[in-house]
């Protein structure tokens, strides 16, 4: 007769097989994940005083799951999307938990039934032109990690590729002749390629020959010339920015990550006229309503629509205020 398997070992053959080997799933979402349950055994080994070995599945049910996330929220400060983001990677064990042991199927219907929680959307940030030019000014490119960093912030905001793109990319990615691009693996395991602008290629160019790399080589490397982390690049960012902003007073008060220079792009795309599908596949999105975003929080092209509207007519009339009797029964 089969015994039911444990929770360590449904852990593992969750990541081993199911993640890795049936599914095949991203390193990156692979290490999402594996994050999600490093955070949820530290909170079980305080909460149930349970090790990891110990740990049953009946344990992780839905209560403690919810007040999992709400630890997430409340002491680590995480916001709602980051909460959805652990939750998305539980309701994906406790999918497998149902399909590999049906016993304990009650106790996983029960956590895939907690909802995500809704949140304010908010516009999303975004340089314009002035602060995009400040903030590439700011390396000092005397040094060697100054002209590092003026050459991947170039490439961050005129290809407007995501963190894990730019620090995965080699020095084979990039195309420097005749139609000059960077190809990059993104998202979903698509490969994409984006054209470059002159005086990016100029730029890649100096660095390339500095770079010296071996085509398997990573084109942005550290000072101990391995892939920069994305730690590294967004220490980095908040660097140059602190430079920036001496220049550029609107900076200050503008919280500015490596993701905001992907929409510094799309917003510059999108005021030169490109069509949304153009911008879909330029950032490689999955769908092209992911790129609706931009058009909600570009207050220019709102004030350019209501300038082609027409005025209302109407007669305005003197403010007469009421007698203070009628004031003071009204108020009654």
């Amino acid at each position: 007769m089969k015994t039911k398997a444990t929770f360590s070992e449904l852990l593992q053959a969750f990541f081993t097989e199911w993640l890795m080997n049936q599914r095949n799933f991203s390193p990156n979402t692979i290490a999402n994940y594996r994050d999600t349950f490093r955070l949820l055994l530290a909170f079980a080994h305080r909460r149930l005083k349970k090790s990891a070995t110990v740990l049953c599945v009946e344990d992780l049910d839905a209560p403690f799951v919810v007040c999992f996330l709400d630890y997430l929220e409340m002491e680590r400060k995480n916001t709602p999307q980051s909460r959805n983001v652990r939750l998305a990677a539980l309701h994906s064990f406790f999918h497998y938990v149902a399909l590999q042991e049906p016993s304990l199927s009650a106790v996983a219907q029960r956590v895939l039934a907690i909802p995500s929680k809704r949140f304010a959307k908010k516009p999303v940030n975004f340089l314009n032109r002035a602060e995009t030019e400040a903030l590439l000014s700011a390396p000092d490119q005397t040094t060697w990690s100054g002209r590092r960093d003026h050459a991947w912030l170039l490439v961050a905001v005129q290809t407007g590729l995501r963190i894990s793109e730019l620090i995965q990319l080699r020095c084979q990615d990039v195309v420097l002749a005749s139609g000059a691009h960077v190809r990059c693996m993104g998202k979903g395991r698509k490969t994409r390629c984006v054209p470059l602008r002159k005086d990016t290629v100029v730029a890649l160019r100096a660095w390339s020959k500095e770079r010296r790399g071996e085509p398997s080589e990573v084109l942005f490397p550290n000072a101990r010339g391995h892939a920069m982390s994305r730690d590294g690049v967004e220490y980095l960012l908040a660097k140059h920015l602190v430079t920036a902003r001496k220049t550029c007073p609107s900076l200050k008060a503008k919280r500015v990550s490596a993701h905001v220079l992907r929409h510094s792009l799309a917003m510059n795309l999108l005021r030169s006229g490109v069509d949304r599908s153009v911008i879909a596949l330029w950032l490689g999105h999955e769908q092209m309503d992911t790129t609706q975003v931009y058009l909600h929080a570009d207050l220019e092209l709102k004030e350019q629509a209501l300038a082609k509207t027409e005025p209302f007519v109407g007669q305005s009339r003197r403010f007469r205020p009421p007698e203070p009797l009628l004031s003071f029964l009204k108020g009654l």
